[in-house]
């Protein structure tokens, strides 16, 4: 056998074993490209992600995540002036929808992953406040809440507090948080004798308790919309991502800390 037909027998050679094989060398290689995904999330959500995420990596050995937490206006406020993000988590729809209105997500990626509930907290050692009502009290002198400017469980407070008529007289006594974890910690410390907070929130600390689940209806319902962003730079990947949030592990995860899967 000539040296031209050894060449051509080997040629034909790797083109049955790869037919046979399904190209699986070369398709794994294209498996195996390492991808980083930014996600930006509400603060609330950091303890579930922060075990969601360990469990997504070994599913996706080449994906590894950035988790990217804050006030869902503040994170909106980044993406908008150019953030190189993936995907976004809101703890309300409006930051959801704004971005939207600006064409910066995928519309169709877009959906209510989540919902919570708004709780109303005092330290665990002491509190006077039983109920909003009694945030009026003069014993009550500071109440976190978070900033209604960009931090949404501010807003849905604000709302509630409206709602039954308590704003202008309790508003004066307000300490803002920068977003629901800081809230959180004002009434960890001391430094506010009540608080307004998501129950997974509260659900984290063992040094606040929950005196009054908030009536659902004195605020517009609490959701977390999901979706990828226009500018990412893995979009089929973010999409995986996603699905893995609504996977069953993902699921069993969010609600152990308290939330409501959609």
């Amino acid at each position: 056998m000539n040296k031209k037909r050894v060449i051509t027998f080997l040629s034909l050679l790797v083109v049955t074993l790869c037919a046979i094989a399904g190209c699986s060398f070369f398709s794994s290689s294209v498996k195996q490209e390492n991808v980083q995904l930014t996600v930006s999330a509400a603060a609330s959500l950091k303890t579930a992600l922060g075990e969601i995420t360990p469990l997504y990596s070994k599913a996706k050995a080449n994906v590894s995540i950035r988790n990217n937490f804050g006030s869902s206006g503040e994170l909106q406020q980044q993406i908008i002036n150019g953030a190189p993000v993936d995907v976004f988590i809101s703890a309300a729809a409006q930051q959801m929808d704004e971005l939207q209105q600006k064409d910066l997500i995928v519309a169709d990626t877009r959906r209510d992953l989540l919902s919570n509930r708004l709780v109303l907290i005092v330290p665990v050692d002491k509190g006077n406040a039983k109920e909003l009502k009694d945030l009026t009290n003069a014993s009550i002198k500071r109440i976190a809440i978070g900033d209604p400017r960009s931090v949404p469980v501010g807003q849905y407070a604000e709302q509630a507090l409206t709602k039954l008529d308590l704003l202008q007289e309790v508003q004066s006594k307000f300490v803002l948080g920068n977003n629901v974890r800081q809230v959180l910690q004002f009434v960890e410390s001391g430094n506010a004798q009540a608080g307004i907070v998501y129950a997974t929130d509260a659900k984290t600390s063992t040094k606040v308790k929950v005196v009054e689940i908030i009536n659902a209806k004195l605020h517009k319902p609490i959701v977390y919309p999901i979706a990828v962003l226009q500018k990412s730079s893995h979009p089929e990947t973010a999409k995986s991502y996603l699905e893995f949030l609504s996977s069953e592990p993902a699921k069993n995860i969010f609600e152990k800390y308290g939330f409501s899967t959609l």
